[in-house]
């Protein structure tokens, strides 16, 4: 059991890297080449890369593919909402009421909110 969690870990680090990626692209794309509000570019970055780390998650991170998919995607998208409202609300609390730069709110929330909530709804809910 150990083994198969730190397998699922660590897979789902480098699948949340990929989609952290795709979500970041975004975002800062967004605020910096378009001057979207980056409290709306994170809840759209959080989305793209929702899809990414769902794709990941299930045919590599956690092996979950003999499960349908529309029965996880549904979970997932309860999840990836909840994300995306921690996310946001995290980095409007930090940004704005905390005086942090957005770019460190938006990494310091998503590392808090990857490791605490996402994971473990994922291995335990998502695709289990």
């Amino acid at each position: 059991m150990r083994r198969n969690f730190l397998a699922s870990f660590s897979r789902s680090q480098l699948s949340a890297s990929a989609a952290t990626a795709a979500d970041f692209g975004i975002l800062f794309t967004l605020v910096e080449l378009f001057g979207v509000w980056y409290v709306l570019a994170t809840a759209l970055g959080t989305a793209s890369g929702a899809i990414t780390n769902f794709l990941l998650n299930r045919h590599w991170s956690f092996q979950a593919t003999e499960a349908r998919w529309d029965l996880q995607a549904a979970k997932y998208a309860q999840v990836a909402f909840g994300s995306m409202l921690l996310r946001s609300g995290g980095v409007y609390v930090a940004t704005d009421l905390l005086g942090l730069h957005y770019s460190v709110s938006v990494v310091s929330v998503s590392l808090l909110v990857g490791f605490l909530f996402n994971f473990p709804l994922h291995r335990y809910y998502v695709f289990r």
